[in-house]
């Protein structure tokens, strides 16, 4: 999924003002440090699924009968392969990526 800067900044913007607005919070940091650390996440979490996609894709290519792209069993095979790097790259438990 791509974002602009500037939506990647709005939802920077947007979780920030409701971190510092939630009266169940006490908020230690300066609203700007919360916003760029906010963006720095959303930004690494992009860069990270696009590495994955590069990986999957590659993975894909390499198979001797690979399945044309877009297919129901391409997508199969692509979600697995997906699901195996995040878990890889993350050690959580399967997640399903939203298309």
């Amino acid at each position: 999924m791509r974002l602009s800067a500037a939506k990647i900044n709005h939802l920077a913007h947007v979780v920030s003002d409701v971190i510092e607005n939630d009266p169940n919070l006490d908020v230690l940091r300066d609203t700007n440090d919360i916003r760029l650390r906010v963006k720095m996440i959303i930004t690494d979490e992009l860069k990270l699924e696009d590495e994955i996609d590069h990986v999957v894709r590659q993975i894909l290519k390499s198979m001797t009968k690979s399945p044309p792209e877009g297919s129901k069993e391409w997508d199969v095979i692509y979600e697995r392969y997906y699901n195996e790097q995040l878990t890889r790259r993350r050690g959580h438990e399967k997640i399903r990526r939203i298309k």
